[in-house]
């Protein structure tokens, strides 16, 4: 798996930064530069398998991919774990799991009601997966995850190369996600996010991670896009919560 780091001299916090599905690594470049005009801090920002640099790997499961980021981790020390979407179903599973591991953890938009029909919609994502090679859908799916012209031609890059057993493996995962057992014994410093305006069943999710020591936030004008629509914020409030080296 493909990791980029982000070390900067003097730096005082190790964060692992976990992207969601159908982009890659490159969707935090906002909230990078917004953390080098505040302070510095080391980031691990992996490319998950079946997507971006780590391609090559197909996506089979957040059991097999946690078992991945693991050993990315181990000789650090305790990070905080940032997760959008699907990456904040592995932020959870990685707390829940190994809280020696995660000093504070970000949970970003992560689902954790499943859905109702999950084989009607993975038959239905089985037929129109073909559509995610077609630049014209591509786009419109990008404008409903915010991606800023800057980073479209990545997220046009990505939607071409993400094959169709990755996808429906990410997505199965995802949409049958529930909060696991260990959660609610996670006692790291925890910020759940949800849009205001993303489905109702992300923020419902946002109540269900409220663990005992999770502030739970609604973010006012946001979708399911929060770290590219309010990056310099979401910077903000991860150094908050981040405990020092």
């Amino acid at each position: 798996m493909f990791v980029e780091v982000a070390e900067e001299e003097e730096s005082e916090r190790t964060l692992l930064l976990l992207h969601g599905a159908g982009v890659a690594g490159w969707m935090w470049q906002p909230l990078l530069a917004a953390f080098q005009s505040r302070t510095p801090v080391t980031c691990l920002v992996p490319d998950l398998p079946g997507h971006g640099r780590s391609a090559d790997r197909a996506y089979r499961s957040h059991g097999d991919t946690l078992a991945r980021l693991i050993p990315l981790i181990e000789n650090r020390g305790p990070v905080t774990v940032v997760g959008f979407s699907l990456g904040a179903q592995l932020a959870v599973l990685l707390a829940s799991e190994r809280p020696d591991l995660v000093n504070a953890a970000v949970i970003v938009s992560a689902q954790a009601k499943p859905s109702r029909l999950p084989r009607a919609t993975l038959a239905l994502l089985g037929l129109t997966a073909p559509l995610a090679r077609n630049e014209r859908f591509a786009r419109a799916q990008a404008r409903q995850l915010f991606i800023p012209d800057e980073l479209l031609p990545h997220y046009l890059q990505n939607s071409r190369e993400l094959g169709r057993e990755s996808l429906l493996a990410a997505v199965n995962e995802n949409i049958r996600f529930t909060v696991p057992a260990g959660w609610g014994g996670y006692r790291g410093a925890t910020l759940v996010l949800a849009g205001a305006r993303e489905r109702r069943v992300m923020r419902r999710s946002a109540e269900l991670l409220g663990n005992p020591g999770a502030a739970v936030r609604v973010v006012p004008g946001c979708g399911h896009g929060i770290p590219l629509q309010r990056p310099g914020w979401l910077a903000d409030e991860i150094l908050k919560l981040t405990p020092r080296n």
